[in-house]
């Protein structure tokens, strides 16, 4: 049998299912006589104060098995624990109808869930799994039954769960768990970023696996595609044997190429950078060949809590990554990047009908400078210990960029008269994300030291296509001719005027875009680190005078679907490459 889910993090497995007890707990509703109410309230007290010291155990343990930034997952938890609200709605249920707690924690929970549900944005969604597993683990206590154990198994299974919660994900134990699959998730969701910090295949969103497998049925994970079978046929299990071994072979020949510089095959040395969210991603992206850092997404640091990070708490992660680089390699660290699909709710920004067009990003900074000189000082102060580059996002006008460079110098003055040490010569940049720059590209080229083509929003932007809408999918096109003109512009201005132009944007990793944008002679490509050393094994095949010529074939196609397809057939190595 074969299920399709979402690729949550890829790879492939092999192995027998572990099916996790059900996490739906049986929950009876009872009337309690008006001497016990606050027995049960104090039980409900008690059952916070053992969730809490769990969760601060396994948030010790993901800390020093996944790094200080995963480990903060759990403090999410705890400040749900914490939440006068949530705890204030479920006492007062107790009191005013006389309930017993664990009914009490079930109803306010589900009330919770069901606003989360309603509300349309994917990031809120998915983090309802951390009050989910909070409220799992508080109906436990109450009920006297033991947190669910992964330690019991004595071979390496494929976990089954309907929602592996974040903390059954952390307690994971690589030696014993190959992979997991579940009913419910998203690439988004706590549990598939830390399958991808583990490096565990795993498949989520498949709906109905958790109650139609049983343990010990034999199962392939396929985390490139999102497939997931059933007890497969002896010819699929040889098929994705030998896909593993190809996969093995391919990562060792890869592996190789760790510690070489980028070149092309006619010796045109390129950048190749990464995307981070924080120093530990930027530990593993050093780990595997980066040559610097591409984009530094500066509102992670800014999500997950309550309240603003203080500037020394910005300063010293910018000051991390910049330690970590050396005053070589090149840090690009963005400005704070929220709205769109990125809220902060401690900000109580109004909702809007377009937040993609709306309230975000250096229009939010020029707003509530307070926030954006904060940050600008910290990214200053960490300037002193590398090789920093500044860069703002969403500018639209010229008018923008003016107003923001007015900040930064006051900033920067201020640190002078404190005798505050920073790099006076750091290079300041913008991303390009909206057609209106790329169009007018060459007066930007004149202010700014280098461009970073955000092609997430650019695309987009472009062909009005809202990217988180599944509707309007086939619309999303990073080949499409328009796409690529307005990156031929920008490009061609930059160095007319003798600037950089990187690319930030999802489509630097693409393995068919690459030797399209090579030939456009862009001159850094930023990614994920999954994507390095793949990007670097496919520039290693190529010359810049085929890329250029291959850009010019397809500048003069009519689609997306020409492009892409012209590209493929073209270069094998990247179906190659992509299918496994």
């Amino acid at each position: 049998m074969e299920y399709q889910g979402i690729a949550a993090a890829s790879g492939y497995v092999l192995g027998p299912a572990y099916v996790l007890e059900d996490q739906q707990l049986q929950i009876t509703r009872q009337t309690i006589p008006s001497d016990s109410i606050e027995i049960e309230v104090q039980r409900l007290e008690d059952s916070v104060s053992r969730a809490i010291r769990e969760i601060a155990g396994i948030k010790e343990a993901a800390r020093q098995r996944l790094g200080e930034d995963e480990a903060e997952i759990f403090t999410a938890q705890i400040l749900v624990l914490e939440d006068p609200e949530y705890l204030g709605a479920i006492k007062e249920k107790i009191r005013s109808e006389k309930m017993n707690a664990e009914a009490a924690v079930q109803e306010i929970t589900e009330q919770f869930l069901t606003l989360f549900a309603d509300l349309d944005h994917e990031y809120i969604r998915e983090r309802a799994a951390d009050l989910r597993d909070v409220s799992h683990r508080l109906l436990r206590g109450l009920m006297g039954i033991q947190s669910l154990s992964l330690s019991a198994m004595t071979e390496r299974v494929i976990v089954v769960a309907h929602d592996l919660t974040p903390s059954d994900t952390a307690r994971l134990d690589r030696s014993k768990v190959a992979g997991f699959v579940a009913d419910i998730g998203g690439r988004t969701s706590h549990s598939a970023i830390m399958a991808r910090t583990l490096g565990l295949p795993a498949v989520v969103g498949l709906q109905t696996i958790a109650a139609q497998v049983k343990n010990g049925d034999f199962l392939i994970v396929d985390g490139n595609a999102g497939k997931v079978f059933v007890n497969p046929s002896e010819n699929m299990i040889q098929t994705y044997r030998n896909k593993q071994n190809e996969l093995t072979g391919i990562n060792e020949e890869l592996n190789q190429l760790i510690d070489k510089p980028t070149l092309t095959r006619d010796g045109v040395q390129v950048e190749l950078a990464a995307n981070i969210g924080n120093p530990e991603d930027a530990k593993r992206a050093l780990a595997t060949g980066a040559e610097g850092i591409g984009l530094y997404r500066t509102e992670f640091l800014y999500m997950g809590r309550k309240d603003l990070p203080t500037e020394q708490e910005q300063f010293s992660a910018y000051q991390r990554v910049a330690l970590m680089f050396g005053q070589k390699r090149p840090v690009v660290i963005r400005s704070l990047d929220i709205g769109g699909d990125k809220e902060l709710p401690y900000l109580n920004i109004p909702k809007e009908m377009n937040p993609f067009l709306g309230y975000r990003a250096i229009r939010f900074c020029l707003d509530r400078t307070d926030i954006f000189k904060t940050q600008l000082r910290a990214i200053l102060r960490a300037s002193a210990y590398g090789n920093i580059k500044l860069m703002f996002p969403m500018i639209a006008t010229l008018q923008e960029l003016r107003a923001a460079y007015e900040v930064l110098e006051a900033v920067k003055q201020d640190l002078s008269k404190e005798n505050i040490p920073f790099n006076a010569a750091m290079e300041v940049g913008i991303m390009v994300e909206i057609p209106a720059v790329a169009v007018l590209a060459e007066q930007f080229a004149q202010e700014v030291d280098f461009f970073s083509i955000g092609t997430n929003d650019l695309v987009q932007y472009t062909l009005a296509a809202d990217r988180l809408n599944e509707k309007v999918s086939y619309l999303y096109q990073p080949y499409n001719p328009a796409v690529l003109r307005l990156i031929q512009g920008v490009i061609s201005a930059a160095h007319q005027k003798g600037k950089w132009v990187g690319m930030c944007g999802e489509m630097a990793g693409d393995l068919t875009a690459i030797p399209i944008l090579l030939g456009l002679g862009l001159d850094e490509f930023s990614m994920s680190a999954g994507s390095l050393l793949p990007a670097r094994a496919l520039l290693s095949q190529l010359t810049r005078s085929e890329a250029r010529r291959m850009a010019e074939t397809v500048l003069a196609l009519n689609s997306a679907e020409e492009i892409k397809g012209f590209v493929e057939k073209e270069i094998p190595f990247i179906t190659k490459i992509r299918n496994n």
